[in-house]
């Protein structure tokens, strides 16, 4: 047996599957920067004037102005009804790439000071006063070589025309913003494709910059807040109705006191816009759960969650170098606080989308980290052992932070695939998997916990590794809660309790990974008619449990040390996983395009 698995893995990993087409329905619905309307539509807010406000005079206008009464505002957009804040959330970070809008204030004799704006007051702002960001830092560019391509060739024109940059920043300056302006792009972008037309990331990169310049010229049309009669009807456009009608003499007088920066007046109009707005149709309003929406919006639970977590994390491990238990008792709470925020994150996300929200990336990660938080603290409790509970708090900092910080695809909520929608049976089977992904990840950490023990033993030798007492390994005795009076043990028994502790995690995950493989085949069975495909996907979820079960099959081998190979092994598990969960899902196509 122990010769036959690796070579079924070498067969599976060199007999993959050429990618497959994918069945109708199989891909996300596509998603619109600007909605599509109907014939011409008039602006609500006017004609764009000159602007008259410095950037200072623009952060303290910001400051000054009451927008809260549109933030709840319902408007349909990319095919469900949303709130408007939400709307500006995705609006500036299609444009900016980032989750906020800021700008470089340059004064002279004085360091540069950054100035943020909040999401709904730059979609306003752009919508009401376009002209006085065309030469300003707004449209965000991540790919580097584009960003510095289309500067150089703004730099050379400043040159050859003797003109001075109005904005004040030098080559360096707009380089460190990471963005550039309408103006530059409108201008070198199409140059800067020509000339590296050949290259892919260049396409992609140009792709994204022209998106992000239709939401600045065009984003108005994104308005569709006129509520229908029935709930199967079109939102309509506010510049559809009346220019007599009590909405758009609101929005007119709202970019009339706002282009004359009159604070004042720009409060009185948005409430009078967002009150009249809200009285047309408000039973229909009131079905997308506007209040619930603005709710996950401010309460930011995901973020706040992973800084939680991580504060439990570093509790909990200080708490096993000193044997506090003070540090223990607060990294435990921390850690109820954390997965409290992460679960009220995941329901809020789950009431907003009417379903059952683990189905795009971004979603099945904030689901794999609870997962694997809820089963690390209830394993904690049960054994009383609080290393379980700091790999909970490590597994959901580290994956988080991953989701919602580095762009991950998803994070906006919309619309469900239709091959999504088929059976009940996608939400046992994504939902398994998942949880073994989370206690894949959870036996990754309590084995690096086993290796930092081992080779700390090994190579800095017992006394540096537990302080004065030769024989004893404090920390990780601690993070097993040994008590007091057993609190001398030596290394071996230490590593012993660990190595338990890591197959307690890795049988679960080898046992919950299989039962979600075959509820995936079944659901298969149910939805594209075969139980089994060599889809990518499959073949390497299939990669990713035959691993497992080498991890539990080399236990009943004779090996010089067990826990070491399972603790690598778990390790090499791990890495199998991340190329299954995101390797597959973005870089091979196949039946899999929803994941």
């Amino acid at each position: 047996m122990s010769k036959i698995l690796p070579t079924i893995l070498l067969f599976l990993c060199a007999s993959l599957a050429i990618a497959q087409t994918a069945p109708q329905g199989n891909a996300h619905p596509e998603q619109h920067a600007l909605t599509e309307t109907e014939g011409e539509v008039a602006n609500p807010f006017g004609q764009a004037q000159m602007p008259t406000m410095s950037l200072s005079d623009k952060a303290n206008f910001a400051k000054s102005v009451d927008l809260s009464p549109l933030r709840d505002v319902a408007v349909f957009h990319n095919g469900r009804v949303k709130i408007l804040d939400t709307l500006a959330r995705e609006t500036v970070s299609t444009m900016t790439g980032r989750n906020k809008h800021f700008d470089i204030l340059v004064s002279e004799g004085q360091d540069p000071k950054k100035v943020s704006f909040d999401p709904l007051f730059t979609m306003f702002d752009t919508m009401i006063d376009p002209v006085y960001y065309l030469n300003r830092p707004l449209l965000g560019i991540g790919y580097l070589p584009l960003r510095r391509t289309i500067i150089d060739m703004y730099e050379m024109d400043l040159r050859t025309s003797e003109q001075t940059d109005t904005s004040h920043f030098s080559r360096e300056g707009w380089l460190k913003t990471g963005m550039v302006s309408p103006r530059m792009a409108e201008r070198y972008a199409t140059p800067a494709f020509d000339k590296h037309s050949d290259s892919e990331p260049f396409r992609v990169a140009v792709n994204k910059l022209d998106r992000s310049m239709s939401i600045f010229r065009e984003g108005v049309a994104n308005l569709m807040v006129v509520t229908p009669e029935r709930e199967d009807s079109p939102w309509t456009h506010l510049g559809s109705l009346p220019s007599d009608h009590p909405a758009r003499i609101a929005a007119a007088n709202f970019a009339n006191a706002w282009r004359a920066g009159d604070s004042a007046g720009v409060n009185v109009a948005a409430l009078e816009l967002a009150t009249t707005l809200k009285s047309i149709h408000p039973e229909i309003q009131a079905k997308a759960s506007p209040g619930i929406e603005a709710l996950y919006n401010k309460a930011n639970a995901f973020e706040w969650g992973l800084w939680v977590y991580l504060g439990s994390l570093v509790a909990l491990i200080l708490a096993f170098g000193t044997g506090r238990k003070s540090l223990i008792t607060l990294g435990v709470v921390l850690l109820f606080v954390a997965i409290g925020l992460h679960a009220f994150g995941f329901t809020m996300r789950c009431i907003i989308a009417e379903r059952f929200a683990i189905q795009n990336q971004f979603e099945s990660m904030t689901g794999i980290s609870l997962f694997a938080a809820v089963v690390g603290a209830a394993i904690m409790l049960l054994r009383r052992q609080w290393l379980f509970g700091a790999a909970a708090a490590g597994t959901g900092f580290l994956v988080l932070i991953t989701a919602t910080q580095t762009g991950i695809p998803g994070e906006t909520i919309s619309r469900e695939a239709a091959i999504l929608n088929t059976s009940v049976l996608l939400k046992y089977h994504v939902t398994t998997v998942l949880t073994s992904y989370g206690l894949i990840t959870l036996g990754f950490i309590v084995s690096l916990f086993y290796l930092g023990t081992h080779y700390a033993h090994r190579f800095l030798g017992s006394a540096q590794l537990a302080g004065a007492d030769p024989e004893s390994g404090a920390m990780a005795a601690g993070a097993l809660g040994i008590d007091e009076e057993n609190k001398k043990v030596g290394v071996a028994r230490t590593l012993k309790d660990l190595d338990t502790a890591q197959m307690t995690i890795l049988q679960l995950a080898f046992w919950t990974l299989g039962v979600g493989t075959l509820l995936g085949a079944w659901w298969a069975d149910h939805s594209w008619g075969r139980w089994w495909a060599f889809d990518p996907k499959e073949t390497w979820a299939l990669v990713t449990w035959i691993v497992y079960l080498i991890v539990i099959h080399v236990r009943y081998m004779q090996l010089k040390d067990r826990g070491l190979t399972t603790a690598w092994l778990s390790v090499i598990g791990f890495f199998v996983m991340l190329w299954t969960y995101f390797g597959v899902n973005l870089l091979l196509p196949g039946l899999h395009a929803y994941a």
